[in-house]
């Protein structure tokens, strides 16, 4: 028996390909039973950056102010975390503190989407997968993640292996994507960060929970905690999968989801008998 754990993934239409207010989104979780969310719409990034999906910095302050309308409209019956999940990609580091900065976050949720100018999660560049090496894509998409973790901004790293989201898949025995995979679990172990488990990929060709089992395998070797995610576009997918997620973790000896207060961390139990 699980116990209901925050969902710290979900998305307004100011990305603009969501859907739902922030008080919907609240709802939902409400009837699902959940107790705590955050909402982690994808940040404003400089220099036009990937504009088409996320809001712009002009957005910020109406996120905010429904975020915490919200807060208020539902005080007593929920808590709702403030956050951002924002993009990680080498000489953005400033921007990102720039973000930081802005708001009195919960937490920041660090994640990436691009290797190099190939946005290898958006179905219209899903060919370039036919024509790469994609041992190498899986080694530069690793690599970009262990630089997000040990850059020291973030506070959980976000589906930490979606390369995968199309089944495109590198080799099984392959050396080089094994050393990838450990190097990113080292930078977070070493930073002292979460990794996201995430439902969405269910919901994917993938059909898989990000990160694979032997991922969570390793981290939970490590003491690398977890928060849990369903990265909702939706009010409807509040919550997705979220006893599936917790089942993984606990297959694996793993009996607490890490929560999130102004960017201080804490565990919570999500067994009844842990």
């Amino acid at each position: 028996m699980f116990i209901k754990v925050p969902d710290y993934h979900m998305h307004t239409p100011r990305c603009n390909h969501a859907k739902g207010s922030i008080a919907e989104y609240a709802q939902a979780a409400v009837d699902a039973g959940l107790k705590e969310i955050g909402m982690s719409d994808h940040s404003p990034m400089p220099d036009g950056f990937d504009a088409a999906w996320r809001m712009d910095e002009s957005e910020l302050d109406s996120f905010l102010e429904e975020l915490e309308a919200a807060q208020q409209q539902f005080k007593g019956q929920l808590s709702i975390k403030a956050a951002l999940e924002v993009d990680y990609y080498q000489g953005a580091e400033e921007y990102i503190t720039h973000l930081a900065n802005y708001y009195d976050w919960d937490y920041l949720m660090g994640s990436v989407h691009f290797i190099g100018d190939w946005g290898f999660d958006n179905p219209d560049e899903i060919a370039r997968f036919e024509t790469c090496d994609i041992e190498q894509a899986y080694c530069d998409y690793f690599k970009l993640v262990e630089l997000s973790a040990a850059c020291g901004l973030f506070d959980i790293i976000g589906h930490p292996d979606l390369i995968k989201k199309f089944g495109y898949r590198a080799p099984k025995d392959s050396v080089a994507v094994a050393q990838a995979q450990d190097a990113m679990l080292v930078a977070v172990k070493k930073a002292d960060v979460a990794l996201e488990i995430s439902s969405a990929g269910l919901r994917k060709p993938v059909r898989e929970i990000y990160p694979h089992p032997t991922l969570v395998e390793k981290a939970t070797a490590l003491g690398i905690p977890f928060a849990y995610g369903s990265d909702a576009h939706a009010p409807s997918e509040v919550g997705h999968a979220m006893n599936d997620c917790l089942a993984l973790l606990q297959q694996f000896g793993m009996q607490s989801i890490a929560t999130f207060n102004k960017r201080d961390r804490s565990m919570m139990s999500f067994t009844d008998s842990a």
